[in-house]
Order: structure tokens, then sequence, then C-alpha cells
């Protein structure tokens, strides 16, 4: 028997007004996957992301969770569960050195009060987790750099090093190479790549470059119009005329 998914999407739904963003969406995650997803914009993949962790409430269907009906739980509860979205637009502390932007998420995840960070213990597990996730994200070079300092591919994959102070079990990425230069664009997917592989996360990528998404994803899914055309292994849906069509421009 095969074991069960992870994530499970049954038939998500959202209307804004009357354009239906999101028109029954269903896709199942096994752990340890790397799922991409393409598609145009408008196309309905960030709004599907953010209504899979809640941010935006679905008007119909369910998101089953480590076998949990998860569908509107608060995006702390789900955080809290190991589901964890990372955004688009960067949101560090400007003037916080790389490492401290670290401890400053471990500090938060791990709930430590200022009155429990005085304990030796409490230091010694941030700065050791803090340590690790510099290590895992090659951003020891940079650890005493300001964050506001430190080049945009660099800050790209700090965003993501912050989810993972967070120990997720399930991250969603929404475009973690948007505004990074082409030249850049590899060596950033790269590291998050080697990452998520590292810790054996399981993780969705939101990727408006399609290059990247069938180079790095065990498996694809198309999306347009708020529909998903096709999902499958990245040959698949690279061949798929659909696909092709709609999303590569090929007749």
């Amino acid at each position: 028997m095969s074991p069960s998914p992870l994530l499970k999407v049954n038939n998500l739904s959202k209307y804004f007004g009357g354009v239906q963003a999101v028109d029954r969406a269903s896709f199942e995650l096994k752990e340890g996957e790397l799922l991409g997803f393409i598609g145009p914009n408008g196309s309905g993949k960030t709004t599907l992301l953010n209504v899979i962790s809640n941010l935006i409430e679905p008007d119909e269907g369910k998101v089953i969770f480590q076998g949990q009906d998860v569908t509107k739980w608060a995006p702390s509860r789900l955080a809290k569960m190991g589901l964890v979205k990372s955004f688009q637009v960067v949101n560090l502390f400007e003037r916080m050195s790389v490492l401290e932007n670290l401890k400053a998420a471990v500090i938060a995840s791990l709930g430590i009060t200022h009155k429990a960070f005085s304990n030796l213990n409490k230091q010694e597990e941030v700065d050791k987790k803090s340590a690790e996730l510099l290590e895992l994200f090659q951003l020891s070079e940079k650890a005493d750099t300001w964050a506001r300092d430190v080049p945009h591919g660099d800050r790209k994959v700090l965003d993501v090093a912050l989810c993972f102070a967070l120990d997720p079990k399930l991250i969603l990425l929404d475009e973690p190479t948007s505004g990074v230069g082409t030249t850049e664009k590899t060596q950033v997917i790269q590291r998050i790549e080697e990452a998520v592989r590292k810790r054996g996360l399981t993780a969705v990528v939101v990727e408006h470059d399609m290059d990247v998404v069938f180079s790095y994803s065990d498996r694809v899914v198309a999306m347009d119009w708020g529909k998903i055309l096709a999902q499958g292994k990245p040959e698949e849906v690279r061949d798929n005329p659909d696909v092709k069509k709609a999303i590569m421009g090929e007749l």
C-alpha cells in the first residue's frame, strides 16, 4: 500500500467578484517531492498557494495536510503544524545582519521570551540553529552583513532560510527567483533546492521561469485561467499539447 499523500487539494475554488481565480483545482503531493507550478501571469498560481495557506479563504473545496482537514485553518496554526509559505516580496529586518535576522526567526519559532533567552541553554540552541541555517543556505560569508547590503539573490535565499527556521514539513515558495538577474537565478534556485533536499522537506514552487521549473522539479503542474491543464513528470507536461498551446505559445 502506498503512503498517504502529505498534501491533498480537492476541488479548490476562489472567486473575486465575477472572476473565478482558481477553478476546482485538485492535486496531491507526496512527502519529499518538489512540485513546480507554471502558467502565465493571472493563471491562478499565487492565488492557489494563498488559498492553501489560508491567507485567502477558499469558496469551495478542501485542503488535507498530514491526513487532517486544515481548510480555513489560520496561517499561524498551519505553520505550527509544519505548513509554511514564503512570499514574492522579501521582508527582512534591513538594519540587522543576516545572522541577526536568522536568530530573530529562530527565537520566534521556539517561542522564547526575553526572560527565557537569558538561559544559557536557550542561547546555545538559538546560536546552533542559526549557524546551521547559515551553512545550509551558503550565507556564512555574509553573516555579519546588514540585510539591506546583501545582493538581491542572497536576500531571496535569506527569506527562504527564515521560513526554514520554523522547521516546516511542507514549504510553499512563491516565485523565489523573482527580481533576480538571469546570471544569479540558477545559483539561487540551486541553493534553495539543495537545502530542501538536504532537509528532506516537501516543497511547492510557483515560478515564472519555466526552465527553472522543468530543471529542478520532480513533478510539474501547469495552470491557465484558474484551471489545472496538466500535471505529471516535467517531460510529460512539457510535451502536453494544451500546455504547448496555452503557456508556451506553440500551435
